[in-house]
């Protein structure tokens, strides 16, 4: 359904260094940048992503996004997810749920849950068995 989202954030760099950290685990990477040079504007922007393609993207030019947005991020496998939680948790984020099952959801629904830095609810989450 989705094709990519994006979000403003308060602080770029800090930010760029809170997703390029916490999805490494994941698999994910910086695979563009659009600089001010770029768009003629003071705006820095950041795309996250797999194969070359930015599905996910950190930016400045306005206000930043509202506080409670929930971003979750596809993991590969529960390791990952474990992975991305300890990313997170060294890279400043504030624990919202500790890497387990969530069988309310489906029996096999592993996340984990953590406040990015300009307080959005950020998974990661892993639909198959064990």
């Amino acid at each position: 359904m989705l094709d990519h989202i994006g979000i403003t954030v308060a602080d770029f760099d800090r930010s760029l260094r809170f997703y390029t950290d916490v999805l490494a685990p994941l698999g994910y990477d910086i695979v563009m940048q659009v600089t001010p040079e770029m768009t003629g504007t003071d705006a820095r922007h950041a795309g996250f992503g797999k194969d070359g393609k930015p599905d996910f993207w950190i930016g400045t030019g306005g206000e930043p996004t509202r506080h409670g947005l929930h971003l979750a991020f596809a993991a590969a496998d529960r390791a990952a997810v474990d992975a991305f939680h300890a990313a997170a948790r060294a890279a400043g984020a504030r624990d919202n749920g500790a890497p387990g099952l969530r069988p309310h959801y489906h029996p096999n629904y592993y996340g984990a849950f953590v406040i990015d830095p300009d307080g959005h609810n950020i998974e990661a989450v892993c639909h198959k068995p064990a």
